[in-house]
């Protein structure tokens, strides 16, 4: 397996900068449907991606990564914060200028078959963009698309045939090609493989990497298959109710996770390497509504380690090159290590193995 992932010396200026963003949704009740509160599916998110890099983004279902990815291209319109785009304000413009931004950052959604118009041919579906965006005369857009295809390896008689006729991975193939299309510079995977067999994903994932390589893209990509997003990723950001939680490159984060929840997730992967098998670590109790999420850290209330601080007070940033985590106990932990965050890592697993119950505690090769 070939390191895929950029080097300090290929990747530019920062590209996507998002800054503190929310998007909350309203909950209306009674007869005039007033508003008694808010669905805060994404609350003060702050990070950026390097032009050329793939930032993963994981956590639970229902966490706010996908609401992510959408209100970064304005499928969902944000309630507030800033996204920044080659230094564009992604939430200022509108119109024309809206239009010529979308040709730029385009998705590849989670499933093929819904994602695809079966009344339309490939043709139709792929020239649709391209219409949509007056790129080229009619030859040329047939040229665009059949370079698209032979890019994702599909054969340009595809063009002429209907969505129903393609295997699931031969359709994410050409979802993938609808993206392309348009020359865009950033994609948004919201989950790509996590519909297709296992055999199907490695090939698209191999697939994505090839193009990112090739074109110069540069990723969000958004899944809960933790191996895939190690293997794609070059840093990897944990959601958790609405908020990032940790992040750090896809190294450093797998090798010495900090925050309890990182740890937890991780514990639930399976390995056939003894020196990286973690013991399961079960969270007790359901994830709170993010209608009311809870104050101070909203992970207090799973967490083993909580302490009365927690509930009360935000946990502060800690920052050890380039990793970061916002947690109190990683916090004290961090500091105990004297910046060493391999170290504050083990420190926080055996606090948590002596938290967790025995019966909670399960090899997770038997996962």
């Amino acid at each position: 397996m070939t390191d895929h992932r950029p080097t300090e010396s290929t990747m530019g200026d920062p590209f996507f900068s998002v800054d503190r963003l929310q998007t909350h949704f309203p909950i209306r009740r009674g007869v005039l449907r007033r508003v008694v509160g808010a669905v805060q599916a994404v609350d003060g998110v702050s990070f950026g991606i390097e032009r050329g890099e793939t930032l993963g983004l994981v956590g639970e279902s229902g966490c706010g990564k996908t609401t992510v990815g959408r209100s970064l291209l304005r499928l969902v319109e944000p309630t507030g914060g800033q996204v920044r785009l080659g230094g564009v304000d992604v939430r200022q413009v509108s119109g024309r200028q809206l239009r010529a931004l979308r040709r730029r950052m385009q998705v590849v959604f989670q499933d093929p078959y819904g994602s695809l118009n079966p009344r339309m041919t490939v043709r139709g579906i792929l020239e649709e963009g391209l219409i949509v965006h007056r790129m080229g005369s009619a030859s040329e857009r047939v040229e665009r698309m059949q370079r698209a295809l032979e890019r994702t390896g599909m054969p340009a008689d595809a063009l002429r045939r209907y969505p129903h006729e393609f295997s699931g991975g031969q359709r994410q193939r050409i979802a993938i090609a609808r993206a392309l299309v348009l020359e865009p510079e950033f994609l948004v995977l919201d989950e790509p493989v996590s519909a297709l067999d296992v055999s199907i994903q490695a090939q698209v994932v191999n697939l994505l990497v090839d193009l990112r390589k090739d074109l110069g893209l540069t990723y969000l990509f958004i899944s809960h298959d933790l191996s895939v997003v190690e293997y794609l990723s070059d840093r990897v950001a944990v959601m958790y109710l609405g908020r990032f939680v940790e992040t750090a490159t896809a190294a450093k984060l797998y090798a010495a996770p900090l925050h309890p929840y990182t740890q937890a997730l991780f514990s639930a992967v399976p390995s056939v390497d003894p020196e990286r098998r973690r013991s399961r670590i079960i969270l007790a109790g359901d994830v709170p509504s993010p209608s009311r999420p809870p104050s101070g850290c909203r992970f207090h209330p799973r967490c083993p380690l909580a302490e009365s601080v927690c509930g009360e007070v935000d946990p502060p940033e800690v920052a050890v090159d380039g990793h970061r985590v916002h947690c109190h106990v990683a916090a004290r932990a961090v500091d105990q290590a004297g910046g060493d965050t391999a170290a504050a890592s083990r420190q926080i697993a055996e606090l948590i193995a002596k938290q967790v119950p025995p019966a909670q505690a399960t090899a997770a090769a038997s996962v």
